[in-house]
């Protein structure tokens, strides 16, 4: 059963983008999107998520951000409605990935948007257009 609470989770890739200057188009997006969740309080990421965006802004994108500048971008994902992952979420995840359905890393975001009562998950990552368990996925990059 889908939720009706308006939540979106927020893929890593989003929120790299919105840091990422080497796409001013993706960059507009990402940034568009996150504020507009920010604003309705409907955005949700992970620690899971958290912790590959440092990650990957400090070390994997062009044009790294400098540690304390990427500090501050974590620091200010704060509003968002963050899931805490736990042992049974792990499980769940693994079980996903056991089916052949995700990787394991994509099965614990897709066990993250659920936890968190999402009904959408922004993903370029993800299979645009599939459902997962409750969660339909969304790239909003692909062109309309």
């Amino acid at each position: 059963m889908i939720s009706m609470s308006g939540r979106t989770f927020l893929d890593t890739n989003v929120l790299v983008y919105a840091y990422d200057r080497t796409d001013p188009a993706k960059q507009a997006t990402a940034s568009g999107l996150i504020e507009r969740h920010l604003r309705a309080d409907t955005g949700c990421i992970s620690v899971q998520v958290l912790g590959e965006f440092y990650v990957t802004v400090t070390r994997k994108i062009p044009r790294p951000l400098a540690l304390s500048a990427a500090a501050a971008a974590v620091a200010a994902f704060g509003p968002l409605r963050t899931v805490e992952l736990s042992r049974a979420m792990v499980r769940q995840a693994v079980t996903l990935h056991q089916r052949g359905e995700l990787s394991y890393w994509d099965a614990l975001i897709v066990v993250a948007a659920e936890r968190a009562g999402c009904e959408t998950i922004l993903s370029e990552d993800l299979q645009p257009g599939r459902s997962y368990q409750s969660v339909r996925v969304v790239d909003p990059f692909a062109p309309a």
